[in-house]
Parts: structure tokens; sequence; C-alpha cells
């Protein structure tokens, strides 16, 4: 690839971030409460296991609006609520990935990290940033995992849902994002 296509993909990539962190971060904290609790609502009506899941979570972390966007070089990134199993608001976080490879179009999707343990949250919590794939170890659910968990089963410190996607993009996943504590 000439270098000359190769700054322009950058570039486009660099404002698409820009444009993310700059829509994300206009957020309100009463607002960003209140779409991550109706989007936690949503993964409870559709998914029974998440409900049950629930009840063993010592916190739930909640993204409602993470937008990703690529060609050949993609990003997503979006704000969050963690919450306690009792619906407390125990902080705000920001979630950002990058990602190289054959891969072209934009997408928003919500997702929800189940936290099982004190050590995750508190792992989350004081990393500063932490790398999905580095520290606690996560499960990502799909409807065939979670219609065969049970109490029993749940070994691991963090289940993930990623629900309620729109829009076209070639594959998702967690590789690679990485969850930041804000101060606010």
């Amino acid at each position: 690839m000439a270098p000359r296509s190769l700054r322009i993909l950058w570039l486009a990539f660099l404002v698409f971030l820009t444009a993310c962190a700059s829509q994300s971060s206009s957020q309100g904290d009463a607002e960003l409460e209140a779409k991550s609790r109706a989007a936690l609502t949503q993964l409870f009506d559709t998914t029974p296991k998440a409900s049950e899941l629930r009840q063993e979570a010592r916190a739930i972390l909640v993204f409602p609006d993470i937008l990703k966007a690529g060609f050949l070089v993609g990003g997503q990134g979006g704000k969050g609520v963690m919450f306690s199993r009792d619906g407390k608001v125990l902080g705000y976080y920001r979630a950002t990935a990058l990602s190289f490879g054959m891969q072209a179009g934009a997408q928003s999707f919500s997702e929800a990290l189940f936290l099982m343990t004190d050590d995750a949250i508190r792992y989350v919590n004081t990393t500063g940033e932490w790398s999905i794939g580095v520290g606690p170890s996560v499960v990502v659910m799909d409807a065939g995992a979670a219609k065969s968990m049970t109490t029993t089963t749940m070994k691991s410190d963090i289940y993930a849902f990623i629900y309620g996607q729109q829009g076209l993009m070639a594959g998702i996943g967690l590789q690679g994002q990485q969850i930041r504590k804000l101060d606010q």
C-alpha cells in the first residue's frame, strides 16, 4: 500500500476516534446512567441467564453505546457505568479498542461485564487501564454458553455479554479492548 494511502487511512481513523471521544464525553452522568440502566434492562429482558447471573455478580459494568468503525484499520469506544448488585453507581468508565486487518463497516452495540469476585472489581479499579486478556479471566457469553451455564459451572472472574448490535461490520470481540476508570 502506498505511503499516501496509509496516511489517509490513519487520518480517517483519527477523525473517527476524535468523534467517538467528543460524542461520549458530552454525556452527563445522569444521561449515561439512564442509558446504562436501559441497556441492562434490555439484556435482562432478552437473556434470562443474564438475570440469573446478576444474583451472583458482585458488580456489573455496562457500556450502553459502543461505536465501532473501520476500513482496514478500526477503532471502537464508549463510556459506561459500574453498578453494584443492588443498582448503586460504583463508577464511570471508558472502553476503547483498536483493530487491524480485513474489515469494513460501522456498528454500535451494548456490552455488559458481570464482575463475579471482589478481586475482579479491585483489579478493574486499581490498574488504571485494564486490557482485556490481561488480569482476570473473561468469558464471552453467547446464546449457547448462556443456556448451559449454572451456578456450579460459573468459574470465571468476569462474564461478558455483547448485544443490541446495529449496523454492518464483520467480526466483533473483546480482543485488545482497554477499560479505564474515569475521574468524575
